[in-house]
């Protein structure tokens, strides 16, 4: 049985996802601070997720045109 592991290891790519991340939640108005964040609702961390992907998304489309 293998256990899963979404844990970053290079720093730099930590570095660029924690970055990432923060920019996503400002733009969706959410208040994230560094370290934990346990006490964010369902939607805002739902919020921030989807922004998230929604910047892969178009980032993607536009490395295709």
């Amino acid at each position: 049985m293998s256990k899963s592991n979404n844990q970053l290891n290079i720093p730099e790519a930590r570095d660029a996802m924690n970055k990432f991340k923060m920019e996503a939640a400002s733009e969706v108005g959410v208040n994230l601070k560094q370290g934990y964040n346990g006490d964010l609702t369902s939607r805002e961390a739902g919020s921030v997720g989807g922004q998230m992907v929604k910047k892969m998304i178009e980032a993607y489309e536009r490395g295709l045109q």
